[in-house]
């Protein structure tokens, strides 16, 4: 019997593709560049461009209005966006910066360029403010002259005009007017509370700038002027009163600099309190970073090397205690702002600066600055050291009563699983290693004190059809479930949660087709026969890199590595190359086969190291179990060949192939 032939409606050929031309990817997919439960981000957008314009020197005032009409303007004394035609796209510049995605003046970092630091990067923001708004109107004040353009939905509905500027009227800066478009968010309201704290931090982080907030219905203005900075504005926030005086500083590399680049550094201000809630800010050329990053893991670290060095020298530290970052950082409170030339952010709302450079950069600007200070203050230094001690005592104390009660009837460990030291369970964690040369190099580069090693021979037993009381025949299932301390359970059960031995187990494989296959497994193991384990978020992925690039010394720079988590990552890193001045061709790429190819020091740097890893969490969305459990059986049931073949004629298009 002959197969019945697709109906019109499901043909795959050439006109089913859909190529998304100007700003139709972002009304398309909102979510993919802003935050969409309300308007904040895009009118963020906005004013980063204004504080940049500040930053660079350019501007003393910004003024935000929310008209009675829903509409927002945000209007700054910079330079003006220029507005003559673009020598190569043939359009007013102005035009293409609010209609082109990844059109911008932020990405010439090099000497000369428009602007040296800033918070725009992609040359995206602007034009995804302007996707998203039923109308927006632009206007320049440049060189004499004004020049307005007015768009609707992202289209121009009102070319450029330019006119002279007349007596009285302004001679330089920009005024932007934008009406959001409702049906792309879930409430049109703008959060005051956050767009106030917003608009206060611009102005702490830039002192002598005016930054200012009208609501046209009610005719109040808010004003924000700050000549203190960081310490006024952190003394106002703190919730509980200071152990010790507020610690403050700031620290920039100078052309004498042979590690970073002029003007990149951070200021600070830190507050420790035995009591109350923490308060933390970041930022990055302004940018607030509310998830963090590695601007913060370099004032962790400089704040936790300059006071375990304090208490050394002092002989301070018990008999038996230990010191953990966690322990000096667990009661400061900080407002940190960093300048960093190139940075790299985790997606488009810049949320989290990843760039692995910071965390040095901060930190060794922190650490010699506080250092220096306790040694100036010992009284002071000594009371901090006490309150670190005091956490170290809690934790190790919380740790001995868990392993208390799980000592009676432990199973005997796995003889290849490197164990750590500490037996503070929310602090330890474990990597699931492919291979045993990955597993070696595991061994030597890992943190002894927290981080444990079990490397897997070969791949594992893939369990989706195999029944509980069989998994313990696999060898390699059997020593993971020892080494975590937890029972195989299903997903309605209620397992023994108390023998847990570690906070994190982090699946670490190769960075190709093979470790992919490896990590399939294990999460499948996990998904199936330990469903509570990533329930509570105690599973990961890690993400090592695929490449290496190793660049010349250049100027005052020396030789540097950096590590590439795939083809775009690379891409990025040798643009950065060519705007340093390195010449094409003379950096070289290296592709890792595996981990195993990393020695010690590399599999840290990038894998390892709390500070500069990618730990991916693994969790399970809300979605329809049933479907969900379809797809997996489809996927990786022993009798399902025919199902995933036709998913693989569906989708097969959509997949990048890595050979």
């Amino acid at each position: 019997m002959s197969a019945k032939p697709p109906t019109s409606n499901s043909a795959y050929s050439e006109s089913s593709i859909r190529v998304l031309k100007g700003l139709e990817p972002v009304k398309q997919r909102p979510g993919m560049y802003t935050r969409t439960d309300n308007p904040l981000h895009v009118i963020q957008e906005v004013l980063d461009n204004a504080a940049d314009e500040a930053l660079a020197g350019y501007g003393k005032k910004i003024k935000v209005c929310l008209h009675v009409d829903g509409s927002v303007s945000i209007d700054d004394d910079g330079r003006g966006i220029p507005f003559g035609m673009h020598p190569e796209e043939n359009a007013p510049v102005i035009e293409l910066v609010f209609t082109r995605l990844h059109a911008g003046g932020k990405f010439d970092k090099g000497q000369g360029g428009a602007y040296s630091f800033s918070g725009g990067l992609h040359g995206v923001g602007v034009s995804v403010t302007n996707a998203l708004g039923k109308r927006l109107e632009a206007t320049s004040y440049r060189d004499g002259s004004v020049a307005r353009i007015v768009f609707a939905g992202g289209d121009v509905v009102e070319a450029l005009q330019v006119r002279k500027a007349v007596d009285g009227e302004r001679r330089s800066g920009t005024t932007v007017r934008v009406w959001p478009d409702p049906q792309y968010f879930e409430s049109p309201l703008l959060p005051m509370a956050e767009l106030t704290h917003l608009l206060r931090s611009k102005a702490v982080l830039m002192p002598g700038v005016s930054v200012s907030l009208t609501q046209e219905k009610t005719r109040e203005v808010q004003t924000w002027l700050y000549k203190g900075g960081l310490r006024d504005y952190l003394l106002q926030s703190l919730n509980g009163e200071p152990v010790i005086p507020l610690f403050d500083g700031e620290g920039f590399a100078d052309t004498q600099n042979e590690s970073y680049a002029e003007g990149e550094g951070a200021s600070w201000c830190v507050a420790f309190t035995e009591e109350g809630q923490t308060m933390r800010e970041s930022y990055v050329n302004l940018i607030p970073t509310n998830a963090g990053g590695t601007h913060e893991s370099g004032l962790r670290d400089g704040l936790f090397t300059a006071v375990k060095s304090f208490i050394e020298f002092h002989s301070l530290l018990p008999k038996g205690v230990k010191l953990m970052p966690e322990d000096v950082f667990a009661r400061a409170s900080y407002v940190l702002s960093a300048k960093v030339l190139d940075p790299q952010f985790q997606g488009q709302i810049k949320e989290r600066l990843n760039s692995r450079d910071a965390v040095r950069l901060v930190s060794s600007f922190v650490r010699p600055a506080l250092e220096l200070w306790l040694n100036q203050h010992v009284e002071y230094g000594k009371k901090l050291a006490e309150l670190a001690i005091k956490a170290a005592q809690t934790r190790q104390r919380a740790g001995q009563k868990v392993e208390k009660r799980k000592s009676s009837g432990v199973a005997v460990l796995p003889g290849k699983l490197t164990d750590c030291e500490s037996r503070d369970i929310a602090y330890n964690e474990v990597f699931l290693v492919e291979g045993d040369s990955a597993g070696g190099s595991a061994k030597m580069g890992r943190d002894k004190e927290n981080q444990a090693i079990l490397p897997l021979r070969g791949k594992v037993l893939n369990t989706w059809e195999v029944d509980r009381d069989r998994l313990f025949a696999n060898t390699e299932i059997h020593d993971i479930s020892v080494a975590v301390g937890v029972d195989p359970h299903g997903a309605e059960d209620q397992p023994d949660m108390s023998n847990l031995r570690y906070g994190k187990i982090c699946i670490l494989s190769d960075a190709d087709v093979d470790g992919s296959h490896i990590q399939v497994l294990l999460l499948t193991l996990f998904f199936r026969h330990f469903p509570k384990l990533i329930e509570t978020g105690h599973v990961y992925v890690a993400r090592p890199p695929l490449f290496r690039v190793d660049a010349p010394a250049r100027g005052k720079k020396p030789a540097s590595k950096a590590y590439a988590l795939d083809e775009g990552e690379l891409t990025v890193i040798l643009d950065k190359l060519r705007k340093e001045g390195v010449r094409e061709g003379a950096w070289s790429i290296s592709r890792f086969k595996g981990l195993g190819e990393m020695n010690a020091e590399q599999l840290w740097d990038t894998t390892l190291n709390p500070d500069t890893r990618r730990l991916l969490p693994v969790t399970v969305l809300p979605v329809d179990m049933q479907q969900t459990l379809g797809l997996i059986t489809k996927l990786m049931g022993k009798g399902e060949a025919a199902a995933r073949r036709e998913l693989m004629e569906i989708h097969g298009d959509s997949v990048e192939i890595d050979v």
